[in-house]
């Protein structure tokens, strides 16, 4: 390697080992994308990335080998979390690098030239979101959204109105999977009645999302026993990280703001739980149950 100051020496080489790893990401994820125009870009991007990297090689003199963990990691979190997700937060991670490459600048002009074509590729990722979980994000938090509202209101009254937690968990277990029937047929009526292709899919989405957030919002009621109130803790906190984890996804997915839709999640949840306990309570004084 040229004599550069031994700190660009290290930018360089964490740059050419970043390209290298990233290239193996893109073609990895490409492998699995059925969609062929989506497959095109990533195959794209990732020979970009793959130029890239032979540029950073011309001034290290060397060839680096990749991180293979961090393509173990994006590649198990692009089946379980989608490609999209998973590849707008890396490029999250290359918008910290424009510093980077304006210092390496300096010594190595070339950096300006891939800084230039991060951003444009950065670009077209915009246009990988086809993915079909994506498409049906407004069933996902019809659902999620409801669930949360409702169940933890219910779970919340019924804690206090009631002594027994499995009489609590089962009650819960009705309650979330009429409402989740209830809410899946809704939603199914309402985008047939709307024209949509896909009215069935939708109820489905919606479904599912309600289901397994009243899986989550009960279990602290049937592994805690008769700790009912520990339980309605931990099930307001499972509240608070399913809304911070989906708002998460969706504004990155999404390019959607974070903050703001997290906090009206979060206080309309809590709300009604806060609400639903006060009723509990009246409940439980009236009746001396």
């Amino acid at each position: 390697m040229q004599e550069y100051p031994k700190e660009i020496q290290k930018l360089i080489r964490k740059m050419q080992k970043g390209e290298i790893t990233e290239y193996y990401v893109y073609l990895n994820i490409a492998k699995r994308v059925k969609d062929k125009e989506n497959k095109k870009i990533l195959e794209e991007i990732a020979n970009q990335e793959k130029a890239h990297n032979s540029i950073w090689e011309k001034y290290t003199k060397e060839k680096i080998k990749p991180n293979k963990f961090k393509i173990f990691i994006y590649s198990i979190m692009s089946i379980f979390f989608g490609y999209t997700f998973t590849l707008k937060l890396m490029e999250k991670g290359e918008n910290h690098a424009n510093s980077t490459y304006l210092e390496i600048s300096k010594y190595a002009p070339d950096a300006l030239k891939i800084a230039t074509e991060e951003d444009e590729h950065e670009q077209k990722l915009i246009s990988l979101l086809n993915e079909e979980s994506l498409n049906y994000v407004g069933s996902i938090v019809l659902g999620l959204n409801d669930a949360l509202v409702e169940l933890s209101g219910a779970l919340a009254g019924l804690t206090l109105a009631l002594a027994d937690p499995k009489i609590i968990s089962v009650s819960g277990l009705i309650t979330g999977i009429a409402a989740s029937l209830s809410m899946a047929s809704s939603e199914y009526l309402s985008s047939k009645a709307e024209g949509k292709p896909n009215a069935l899919k939708s109820a489905i989405y919606t479904g599912i999302a309600y289901i397994i957030t009243v899986a989550i919002l009960i279990l602290p009621y049937l592994l805690l026993g008769d700790n009912k109130f520990l339980a309605l803790g931990i099930m307001l906190i499972s509240v608070v990280l399913i809304i911070l984890f989906f708002n998460y996804y969706i504004s990155v997915a999404k390019d959607l703001p974070f903050k703001k839709r997290f906090l009206q999640m979060t206080i309309i949840s809590l709300s009604v739980a806060a609400i639903s306990f006060g009723i509990g309570f009246f409940i439980n004084i009236i009746f001396g149950i």
